[in-house]
């Protein structure tokens, strides 16, 4: 028995929907003249006669509420849909839709709760025959409120973890600036170039975080500007060993191994650099034994377009619990104890795929974490 769409009801609501005057607007509750099923809404949808008698009780409203279609058609409003306001009160007796001021058009969406607590999104619909005439329509559309709770956690936690971030460099950077200023003659020389070296490595800090959050704000608004050069992606990774070699690194713990042909690449060097910084940064300091780097030619997904350059990044550690691999491109998801923001791997994610390429997650052949990434060639319009 399809939801809200079937049998004495279905025939109900369509000779109610003809034999209405035709209004101004295309009416919701005529929605099956429009070829469209109730059924196949994403938000919960219900419509109340001139009687306030529901006569549409979709799939979704169903689900919301986990009251069943059958027990909601043909009665009325406020037993169908029990809201409250958060203070307990009886929504419909509230609002009063059929009653109240002729110049009302609905309600503007508010929070409301069902029958055990649950709370959902609710927006109503007045419908009328004409301007100030009586009811004919209610529509009330509910939403589930669970993917805005998650929207809200996360920007909590993304709040949270900035202050955090951000307290512990700019208190260095505070006392040793409040200290040296207060006491400059009695430190020697190698005393305040030390001081001046760890304010420097914080405001450095500082400046990482500041840009990893524009780059969020970029990947979640779909604003990452992404300005295409020539890129030779092996010599990139190249510069990367060479940086690690020169802090202090054994130059044995890197395996670069190219493959060849490469395809010409073209893509935003500073953002390909901040791809690998994050991913070898992370093999490095959460991995063991040897990390190794292959770049070679792969076959694209993207039709019209025979191969991509593919990146892949292993180490010899622990590697990745199986069941953290589906949270690892999240925000703040950490791998270890060892610190960052958790921040890296989301950002990683967001330029690759603002370039068109795909990233994934997997074991390496030696037991460790394993990355893959690939670019698209991805040569300009107007170089073809």
């Amino acid at each position: 028995m399809g939801v809200g769409t079937s049998g004495a009801q279905s025939a109900l609501r369509a000779h109610e929907v003809r034999s209405a005057p035709a209004p101004r607007h295309a009416d919701p509750a005529n929605l099956q003249e429009l070829g469209i099923d109730p059924d196949d809404l994403p938000d919960g949808l219900v419509i109340a006669d001139e009687r306030g008698r529901v006569i549409c009780f979709n799939a979704a409203a169903v689900r919301i509420t986990a009251t069943p279609a059958a027990e909601a058609l043909g009665h009325h409003l406020e037993r169908a849909l029990p809201l409250e306001d958060l203070e307990g009160r009886r929504w419909w007796q509230l609002t009063d839709p059929y009653g109240g001021l002729a110049i009302r058009v609905g309600q503007p969406e508010r929070n409301l709760l069902l029958p055990g607590g649950r709370e959902v999104l609710v927006t109503a619909r007045y419908m009328r025959v004409r301007p100030l005439g009586p009811v004919r329509r209610v529509v009330v559309s509910l939403r589930d409120t669970e993917g805005r709770r998650r929207t809200e956690r996360s920007h909590a936690e993304l709040i949270a973890t900035v202050a955090h971030e951000l307290r512990s460099p700019l208190t260095s950077v505070k006392g040793f600036t409040a200290t040296l200023l207060a006491k400059w003659e009695r430190f020697t020389d190698d005393q305040k170039k030390l001081m001046l070296e760890t304010v420097d490595a914080d405001a450095n800090r500082v400046t990482r975080l500041i840009a990893e959050l524009l780059d969020i704000s970029r990947i979640d608004s779909g604003r990452l500007e992404v300005r295409r050069q020539p890129v030779d992606i092996g010599a990139a990774v190249g510069r990367h060993i060479q940086a690690y070699v020169a802090s202090g690194q054994s130059a044995d713990r890197f395996l670069l191994r190219i493959g060849q042909p490469l395809p010409d690449l073209w893509a935003d060097p500073d953002k390909v650099d901040q791809v690998l910084s994050n991913l070898l940064e992370n093999a490095v300091r959460h991995g063991e034994g040897t990390v190794t780097i292959d770049v070679e030619p792969a076959p694209s997904p993207r039709e019209g377009e025979d191969v991509c350059t593919s990146v892949t990044v292993s180490d010899e550690g622990p590697g990745i619990p199986e069941e953290s691999m589906n949270r690892v491109f999240t925000r703040f998801w950490r791998g270890s104890k060892r610190g960052g923001t958790g921040l890296g791997l989301y950002i990683v994610k967001g330029i690759v795929e603002a370039h068109g390429g795909t990233i994934t997650v997997g074991r390496a052949p030696e037991g460790g974490a394993e990355f893959r990434f690939t670019l698209p060639v991805g040569t300009p319009a107007y170089l073809l």
